[in-house]
């Protein structure tokens, strides 16, 4: 069964900042969040997916537990080098059954995970939040955390409240890495979102999942397509962008503009490049009609 999208991990140094920022962007930003292990966050909604804006803010309470390494330490660690997406994270109707289905498929590096938060409710009022998380690993691409999530309480959690935003977006199109080999990550990115027959070319691959693209290009094709320098892949390759679709641009013009946003025009989208995006490059373009 082919796994949709979840949420992105956009991990940050300074979390205000990155904050502000999605705020000059159009976006409704939600309320800072804090995790046991020392990570906070702010989510960024829409139906059914969601961008995770995160900082590692109390280092001293990662523990020795896997969660505490496979997630917090990975971003800690990922934060020493750089500002960016670090995690991709698909939905998961069972954890236990894909952490199975990962450790069949060699891609698996942890059991289903479990873990509960507090929450607040537009008006303020708390709910119980509670995740189960199942991570994999991609060999050739060691700077790149992947996982599932399986949502316990998501009537407590997706709001349509936090989904209207300024800018109009309506949605995330696709998620963007970039590989020196796309190729080389064909088997890796089909067992991880359960999407058998992936799109080929040259210049890269397609996981079409039922809640958005996973695209792999290599970085001549991520330089032609966003009109933007493609990340430092060096050291393996990186998550580098993503795809909003927008009901109305020149909402969307108005609102970087009063945010005082630097963006430009490629290929019919709006592009915010990785210097003003906090090491993310942010696209966006018109919803089909």
């Amino acid at each position: 069964m082919a796994r949709g999208l979840d949420h992105i991990v956009h991990a940050v140094r300074d979390l205000d900042a990155a904050a502000e920022l999605f705020r000059r962007l159009g976006f409704t930003v939600g309320a800072r969040n804090r995790h046991a292990w020392g990570t906070h966050n702010h989510l960024v909604q829409f139906p059914g997916v969601f961008i995770e804006l995160l900082t590692v803010a109390e280092p001293e309470k990662l523990g020795t537990d896997r969660f505490s390494a496979l997630f917090g330490t990975f971003n800690r660690v990922f934060l020493n080098d750089q500002e960016g997406l670090s995690l991709l994270i698909l939905e998961s109707a069972d954890a236990v059954a894909d952490a199975a289905m990962f450790r069949e498929s060699g891609i698996g590096v942890s059991d289903a995970l479990r873990f509960e938060r507090e929450g607040k409710r537009p008006d303020g009022t708390p709910v119980k939040v509670g995740f189960s998380l199942a991570f994999a690993r991609d060999a050739k691409a060691p700077a790149i955390g992947f996982a599932v999530c399986q949502q316990h309480f998501p009537e407590n959690f997706w709001n349509p409240g936090f989904q209207q935003h300024a800018n109009t977006a309506a949605g995330i199109d696709s998620v963007v890495l970039v590989a020196e080999n796309p190729t080389d990550h064909y088997i890796f990115l089909s067992a991880f979102t359960g999407v058998r027959d992936l799109q080929a070319t040259s210049s890269g691959v397609t996981a079409s999942t039922p809640r958005g693209d996973v695209k792999v290009m290599d970085p001549a094709a991520f330089r032609s397509h966003f009109g933007t320098a493609p990340p430092d892949i060096s050291q393996g390759p990186r998550l580098a962008a993503l795809q909003f679709r927008v009901r109305d641009l020149a909402a969307l013009a108005v609102t970087l503009s009063a945010g005082g946003i630097a963006s430009s025009s490629h290929m019919g989208s709006t592009i915010v490049a990785p210097e003003v995006g906090m090491g993310a490059t942010l696209a966006f373009a018109s919803e089909p009609r």
